[in-house]
């Protein structure tokens, strides 16, 4: 005979058990003495009904900041660069001096030009002594021919030399313009010895130091003239509703990119820069690659906040009008699908694909498909609703006292 064993209960087993023992009593005792046991309440979703509506949608685009007048500063004679007036970082007026170079051969060629200049214009007033004598001999033989005291011969050959003499001082009179030439030219040169400021603007990189050898091949620096700045840009055409392209005139260009509204530069750093501005010019031609219109926008700068090279976003703000906008939080992401649940007449869910595009505010987006005027959806909760589901409950009356 065989005997059957049992194995002690668990301390764990014996709580579970007694707590369960202890509920069920409980229970039944409620409902002895009559105690209502609260019900689990269905509560509906949030929903929504769609309509249509105008938003303001801000289009981003990657833009370099530049001077409006940035100017690269080379010399326009060759020489020993003597010494710098400025630094990096500086501001300057326009007419300020930068750079001197070694001026002394400029100052010898002035000096050499001006010498050959006082010797044409000797040459030029002995030339017009010559002629008014021959001028005086002429005149005379002419005289004494006309009483035939002397002969045709004479006559003439007092007519040539007075020519010879006004050729001659026509020479010299081309001598003396040429030698002034050379001496404005040399006055020139020697002006070019010292570089200055062709605008008012920052000093950027310098990339000399005195005693170099430099060339008007060589840059010295740029000067940003930066009381007005420009974002270029890549502006795409579709968002221009008055389509600015190639087939306008630059009449209607004109008027169109003054339809434009102000944008707004963003720092790398996230900053707002404080003061709008405005799209200044527009290329004619589409890019055929990209689609786009290379434009520049233009910003005031009078604090000197704005320089040449920073990077950053320009925004401009895209009005659209008559479409559906609904919360980010109404559209359920699965895979390559955006689903809305939609309401149907039973308070059921259901769920359909939606085309979206970003409202730009962070909160919303733009449905472009999928959805109509009128229809209902479930917006908070709606990453919980399964197909089918019931969403919406009606709202129990409550009991009169």
């Amino acid at each position: 005979m065989k005997l059957l064993s049992f194995s002690p209960l668990s301390p764990t087993h014996v709580k579970r058990d007694l707590k369960l023992s202890v509920l069920i009593i409980l229970t039944a005792l409620m409902a002895t003495c009559g105690v209502d046991i609260p019900k689990e309440k269905q509560t509906s979703f949030e929903t929504m009904t769609i309509q249509s509506s105008d938003i303001e949608v801000p289009i981003k685009f990657s833009a370099k900041m530049k001077g409006q007048s940035d100017v690269t500063i080379s010399p326009q004679v060759s020489g020993q660069l003597m010494k710098i007036y400025v630094s990096e970082g500086q501001q300057v007026r326009k007419g300020q001096t930068l750079f001197a170079i070694d001026s002394r051969n400029a100052q010898h060629e002035l000096e050499s030009a001006k010498a050959n200049l006082q010797a044409a214009q000797a040459n030029l007033q002995a030339a017009i002594s010559q002629a008014n004598s021959a001028k005086l001999e002429y005149e005379s033989n002419k005289n004494l021919y006309d009483k035939q005291i002397v002969s045709n011969y004479m006559l003439e050959s007092s007519l040539n030399t007075y020519k010879q003499a006004q050729a001659t001082v026509s020479q010299a009179k081309a001598s003396v313009s040429q030698a002034q030439t050379a001496v404005n030219r040399a006055k020139v040169n020697l002006g070019f010895c010292t570089i200055t400021s062709p605008v008012s603007g920052i000093i950027g990189e310098i990339t000399v130091y005195a005693g170099d050898q430099v060339t008007p091949m060589t840059q010295l620096t740029i000067v940003s003239g930066n009381q007005k700045m420009e974002a270029e840009f890549s502006l795409s055409e579709s968002v221009l509703e008055a389509g600015v392209t190639s087939g306008y005139t630059q009449t209607d260009k004109a008027k169109n990119i003054a339809n434009l509204p102000d944008v707004t530069f963003i720092m790398k750093n996230g900053t707002e820069y404080p003061i709008k501005g405005r799209i200044s010019t527009l290329t004619g031609v589409v890019n055929a690659t990209t689609g786009s219109l290379a434009c520049k926008a233009t910003f005031p700068n009078p604090n000197g906040v704005l320089y040449s090279g920073i990077q950053g976003t320009v925004v401009l703000p895209y009005s659209r009008h008559n479409v559906i906008v609904i919360p980010m939080a109404a559209v359920v992401r699965l895979q390559d699908k955006s689903l809305v649940y939609k309401v149907k007449g039973d308070s059921t869910a259901t769920a359909v694909t939606v085309m979206t595009t970003d409202a730009g505010n962070g909160k919303d987006v733009i449905v472009t498909e999928g959805l109509n005027i009128g229809d209902r959806i479930v917006t908070t909760g709606a990453n919980n609703v399964q197909e089918g589901q019931r969403v919406l409950f009606p709202t129990e009356a409550k009991k009169k006292d």
